[in-house]
């Protein structure tokens, strides 16, 4: 019996081969593994001895050969395949125990990209597929976490097909894991800026969560090895375990913030949604600002703030409950202050990076840019114009429409929403709804304005807000009813702006 070892990462391979050794296999291995293992007393069998080939191109080429694939692939059950190993004089290899370059790790170094190069590994993926083929027979380790089970059942003999497949499954996701971290870098690396017919997404298991977005559905959290920063690799300092829709909300209130890196700005989100955001001189300010605009829909809310929370910020934070506090910093007492609510989440978040949007439909998924551009060119396309404070408070509220579910509307004035209407299938709904928060909590909407990710479709929105005292519109603009949406701003006295961009979100 054969075991072929050949492993950049060591960790526990010696053990592995130890215990394979005094089972009666015989341990062929590679130039730096078989050095390692031969360290550790475990007599090993070069490739090259079995090959009778000389490692070449600097080790490039060293398994790459017919005695060790052949001895991979052969089938035991086809008469054809022994007949051939027989006459080439091909050993079986039984077991392959194989992981690969750190292609993943050496990205981050700053290698030049003929240096990089290297580190793609092309005779392990061989091996791994290789043998995850022939799983019936031979048994394929890419992971260090199944040595000590396998070994224990190779020990008792009873190591089951079902074993061996689901071995197999894991070097196959492995192997298509590292040539998608390859595909996507190349992308990165060489500005490759469109999608292929055929794309690999590397996705990386970061924790399995307690459910889904609800108790009935299995969760998992994964991140994206090419992305350094984002919410899933925001810091938990304390709190409870972060859930699959704290991970949802908490996404989208950082994505919302961090459209304002000039300003100090808090926002709270419910269920994927803002339901209050606000400037403020200071980050207590902004927290309490939002809080005053819906304190209702705060309750049990995840706050985002994009500046630093100090102590009497934090104070006001545990004065309430809510689920999840993300900042990008935190003043130690801060800390301390929110370590007494035991369960509250606390989160140091450290940025974004933009790659791509996925969404999974039925039989398959959607893909997209993410939307990153705010607007093309504002143009104000009424007779009245807005003041500098109204364009100061469209463009806040255009920046948080962006970010909330369509049908959208958003109310501010003064650098805070006065109400946000999310997620009607009619505009005016929304509108609507919009209003009526405001109201509710006593809010005076004379010279506030109006945001709308995608245009007006009637006058009607218009109208409704003249009677409000709102005093300016910011939308994309592209209705074939423009002109009668202008023409109504106009005999209202309302001033309004077209961004030539919208924001569905869905």
């Amino acid at each position: 019996m054969k075991a072929l070892i050949s492993v950049y990462e060591k960790e526990g391979v010696d053990e592995l081969a130890k215990a394979l050794e005094n089972l009666g296999y015989e341990i062929i291995s590679t130039g730096g593994t078989a050095r390692f293992l031969k360290e550790k007393g475990i007599k090993v069998k070069e490739v090259s001895q079995l090959t009778e080939f000389p490692e070449i191109l600097e080790g490039r080429v060293k398994t790459l050969h017919p005695k060790i694939h052949g001895g991979i692939l052969y089938r035991d059950w086809v008469e054809r395949d022994k007949e051939d190993i027989k006459k080439l004089d091909i050993k079986p290899i039984d077991i392959v125990v194989v992981n690969l370059y750190p292609f993943e790790e050496k990205l981050k170094e700053g290698l030049t990209d003929k240096d990089l190069m290297e580190f793609i590994d092309i005779g392990g993926p061989a091996l791994i597929r290789a043998a995850a083929k022939n799983f019936f027979r031979v048994v394929i380790l890419v992971d260090p976490e199944d040595y000590s089970w396998t070994l224990e059942k190779l020990k008792k003999g009873n190591l089951t097909l079902q074993d061996r497949a689901y071995l197999a499954w894991k070097a196959f996701s492995h192997t298509a894991y590292y040539d998608g971290v390859i595909s996507q870098a190349f992308k990165k690396l060489y500005s490759i800026d469109s999608f292929n017919r055929e794309e690999a997404l590397p996705i990386k298991l970061k924790k399995k969560l307690r459910y889904g977005e609800n108790p009935h559905q299995r969760g998992y959290l994964y991140e994206n090895p090419l992305e350094d920063i984002g919410i899933t690799k925001a810091s938990v300092l304390q709190g409870k375990e972060m859930s699959f829709n704290n991970y949802l909300d908490a996404d989208s209130a950082t994505r919302l913030v961090s459209e304002f890196p000039n300003q100090t700005v808090c926002a709270i989100i419910k269920h994927n949604n803002p339901c209050a955001v606000a400037t403020g001189v200071s980050v207590k300010d902004a927290f309490i600002r939002a809080k005053e605009a819906d304190p209702v829909s705060a309750f049990g809310g995840i706050v985002a703030f994009n500046d630093k929370v100090d102590y009497q910020t934090a104070k006001e934070l545990t004065s309430m409950f809510l689920e999840v506090v993300i900042a990008p910093e935190y003043d130690e007492d801060a800390l301390s202050e929110l370590s007494k609510k035991k369960n509250l989440r606390v989160l140091r978040f450290y940025g974004l990076q933009n790659a791509f949007d996925i969404k999974k439909v039925s039989g398959g998924y959607l893909l997209q840019d993410e939307d990153t551009v705010l607007y093309e060119e504002p143009e104000v396309v009424t007779q009245k114009e807005p003041t500098v404070e109204e364009m100061e408070d469209l463009i806040f509220a255009w920046k948080v429409v962006k970010h909330t579910k369509s049908n959208a509307i958003v109310i501010a004035k003064g650098g805070r929403t006065l109400g946000i209407g999310s997620g009607n299938v009619s505009r005016v709904d929304s509108l609507k709804c919009a209003i009526n928060k405001a109201k509710e909590f006593g809010f005076d909407l004379r010279g506030a304005v109006v945001a709308s990710e995608a245009f007006f479709p009637f006058r009607d929105s218009i109208d409704i807000m003249a009677k409000e005292g709102i005093t300016a519109v910011i939308q994309p603009g592209g209705s074939i009813r423009d002109k009668e949406v202008i023409e109504a701003c106009n005999e209202h006295g309302i001033s309004m702006v077209f961004t030539g961009l919208r924001h569905f979100k869905h």
